[in-house]
């Protein structure tokens, strides 16, 4: 029985991902993004593509991905944990899918939530701090619209780990006020409308513990 798209990307989680054989199949501009993260998460990171972006090609020849020079076969996600498509085959993309689902790898496949078991939020990082945000694969631009809000209202690493006194007014501004509290004047305007029912933005109900 399958869940509606909202609800079958429910549960948020962060990967250990130090040391785990990873796969990228596809060698663009956003395969290139994909191996970026993964490579900064530790991952051994193998890509399969016939060609390689200039900085793909660097991080193969700086021994930080394994790269295969050719299409995808079957039987490429043996053995890996992870999987991620990064083309415009829609065939590649099922396949890839299908091939992961029968032996239990995570697949995620560019702007195909069909064929995800996961799929990556919009990601604010600041220090040790990571902010994601995510629409369950319903809306990616709000997705990102949020955290481009968030990335105004919380200051630079650097600026936090200079100032206590800049923390503490971060705090501040992102701390709830009570209930039916307006937000406060810092707050991201997609936030606004969001504590009281009576303000101009839609309200939005507090989850149960």
């Amino acid at each position: 029985m399958s869940a509606p798209l909202g609800s079958r990307f429910a549960y948020p989680v962060m990967l250990d991902l130090v040391d785990r054989l990873c796969l990228v199949v596809g060698g663009g501009a956003v395969a290139e993004r994909k191996v970026e993260r993964l490579v900064e998460a530790g991952a051994r990171v193998t890509v399969v593509s016939p060609s390689l972006t200039q900085r793909l090609l660097r991080l193969a020849t700086d021994a930080q991905l394994r790269w295969r020079p050719r299409e995808y076969v079957p039987g490429d996600v043996d053995g890996f944990v992870l999987a991620m498509v990064a083309t415009d085959d829609a065939a590649v993309n099922a396949a890839v899918a299908a091939e992961c689902r029968e032996r239990g790898v995570l697949i995620n496949c560019t702007d195909d939530p069909a064929h995800c078991s996961f799929i990556l939020p919009s990601v604010l990082k600041r220090g040790s701090l990571t902010v994601t945000v995510s629409t369950g694969g319903a809306s990616p631009t709000m997705a990102r619209l949020v955290r481009e809000e968030l990335e105004t209202l919380l200051p630079s690493d650097a600026a936090l780990a200079r100032s206590p006194r800049r923390r503490a007014e971060t705090a501040r501004r992102c701390r709830p006020h009570g209930r039916g509290a307006h937000p406060s004047p810092g707050a991201p305007r997609c936030l606004e409308g969001a504590s009281s029912s009576s303000g101009p933005g839609p309200a939005i109900p507090s989850s149960s513990p």
